[in-house]
């Protein structure tokens, strides 16, 4: 895979339609990356579920928005390889475990002073071999690394400087996958990418990548967690809230300018009803004036002001 040695990225899972609110994640991570200079790139993160034709799908309605990419797209899937054989270095440096708790028992279990609830409380890091080929004929482990820090602090665009807990955590899961924080940090420092823009409810995992990618001689990104958008009762956006697709929006007569104009409105970038682009924005964009709070998608949004 080629290098690029400034790069931002927009990775999303192939398992339906994006919504708005992906959307407008991908407009923020389009933005902050080509008004300072970097490449951008799209990664389908597809180890887990995915939807056929889902990928071209996302890609399309992106296309629409007028979100332009440096080619490949990367998938995860194609890179399975790539991730073992880092798993396979870490085993074989005596970095990792095998780990046969379930989450139950993980979150059951009494935690360390100060550790966030559901952190990993080391119950199979010292076990003997005979533990474990016992533990082995009634349960597959996950491969979990051996941290040698409780927390770990990242810098962030729109937090600042945010400390978070590093637990012993998963990266290889016990039925042979590669964990999302594994192959996310192998593959941004492949593709050089050194700024990540996504949701702020992924800001508590950036300390474990970050942490992750020091201890494979990688220098991590800066962050960019933006604010979610969220339903009406103040959750998080789904499809299960209607009308929240390019595809579904058109259905309604909603073209993809106006969803573009919402978005660009959430951001305080243009008038509620103004017709933009993404350069237009591009020329209006300054991070420090994004808003800090969740965009509560009403089901109005869509209405028309008269003119």
């Amino acid at each position: 895979m080629s290098t690029q040695l400034r790069a931002g990225r927009y990775a999303p899972s192939p398992s339906g339609d994006l919504h708005v609110g992906n959307l407008r994640t991908a407009v923020l991570a389009w933005l902050f990356a080509r008004t300072t200079g970097r490449g951008f790139l799209i990664r389908m993160e597809d180890l887990d579920r995915t939807a056929p034709g889902a990928d071209a799908g996302q890609l399309a309605d992106l296309a629409a928005l007028g979100i332009d990419w440096d080619p490949p797209v990367v998938y995860q899937s194609d890179r399975l390889a790539t991730y073992r054989a880092i798993i396979d270095g870490l085993h074989n440096a005596g970095e990792t475990f095998e780990c046969f708790c379930t989450r139950r028992e993980i979150l059951e279990a009494p935690s360390a002073p100060h550790a966030p609830q559901g952190a990993y409380p080391g119950t199979c890091r010292d076990l003997t071999e005979a533990q474990r080929a016992e533990r082995r004929s009634t349960r597959p482990p996950a491969i979990r690394i051996r941290t040698h820090v409780s927390e770990f602090a990242v810098f962030d665009e729109l937090h600042g400087s945010y400390t978070g807990a590093v637990d012993d955590f998963v990266i290889q899961r016990n039925d042979g996958t590669p964990a999302y924080n594994l192959a996310v940090v192998v593959d941004d420092a492949a593709q050089g990418v050194d700024q990540v823009v996504r949701g702020d409810d992924l800001l508590s995992s950036a300390p474990r990548q970050a942490y992750l990618a020091t201890r494979l001689g990688s220098v991590p990104p800066t962050y960019a967690h933006v604010p979610m958008v969220l339903n009406a009762d103040g959750v998080r956006l789904s499809k299960r809230d209607g009308a929240v697709t390019l595809t579904d929006l058109a259905a309604q007569g909603i073209p993809t300018t106006t969803v573009l104009s919402r978005i660009a409105s959430s951001l305080g970038l243009a008038a509620r009803d103004e017709t933009v682009d993404l350069a237009t924005l591009s020329e209006r964009f300054d991070p420090g004036a994004l808003p800090k709070s969740p965009w509560i998608l009403a089901p109005t949004e869509w209405v028309t002001s008269p003119p």
